[in-house]
């Protein structure tokens, strides 16, 4: 009986010991894609810029293993229709598909204080959980000779990346009048940039792919709410 338990304690520890090595060689192998792609610590120009289905995404890498994102969608809608679907705060996860819980944890005058979750797929197989608390601070509205903008600016204070963030900003510019003009009279933009940088284990290539479909699904979803909201107020007239 005693060389029985010897053995299984064996067993276990030698198993141990494996699943350890196998852990460490990812480390050391997630460490060497960093240092190879990531040696110049400089500023870089833009990787890559897309347009696809109305939604323009630029991608530039920044120092130590960051990135910054900039996207752009047009969008049929009023700057105050885009506006209050974005400080809809816990609705947004009804209807963005990647955003699992979008909880209220405090709201005062043009702050709101969240909790948010998702998940994203990532090579290999590999599913990424990310859970942030974030700080919104909604700036005031700005008018100008053409339109009109406002913001929402936003700072992950705790959460899985080691840094997350950037800012919402809605324009809406006045089009010039014409013989031929018919019913809206102004364009929306809405325009969302974010700086992120992930935890030191994970290179930032490895999900810059899949967070930018994300920002684009994002924008998207956005602007089909807008038009439903446009769509359901019709209908009650």
């Amino acid at each position: 009986m005693k060389s029985i338990l010897y053995d299984d304690d064996a067993l276990v520890l030698a198993e141990a010991q494996a699943m350890v090595s196998l852990h460490q060689q990812e480390a050391d192998y997630l460490s060497l894609i960093a240092e190879l792609n990531w040696s110049s610590g400089e500023e870089e120009v833009s990787e890559d810029s897309v347009s696809e289905d109305g939604v323009f995404i630029e991608i530039n890498k920044l120092q130590k293993n960051s990135r910054r994102i900039r996207s752009k969608i047009s969008i049929n809608a009023s700057l105050d229709t885009v506006w209050k679907i974005l400080i809809d705060y816990e609705k947004l996860a009804d209807f963005i598909p990647s955003l699992a819980v979008s909880k209220l944890i405090d709201k005062k005058d043009n702050f709101a204080h969240l909790y948010q979750t998702g998940q994203q797929n990532l090579a290999f197989g590999l599913k990424f959980n990310a859970k942030a608390i974030l700080d919104c601070y909604e700036r005031d509205l700005q008018a100008f000779t053409s339109g009109k903008k406002r913001d929402i600016e936003f700072k992950m204070t705790e959460g899985d990346f080691q840094c997350f963030e950037g800012k919402w900003c809605i324009e809406q510019f006045t089009k010039p009048k014409t013989e031929d003009s018919l019913g809206q009279e102004f364009e929306t933009t809405l325009s969302h940039l974010v700086d992120v940088k992930p935890k030191v284990w994970l290179p930032a290539h490895l999900i810059e792919g899949r967070i930018c479909k994300e920002i684009k699904s994002n924008l998207t979803c956005i602007r089909e709410e807008a038009q439903k909201v446009i769509g359901d107020a019709l209908q009650d007239q």
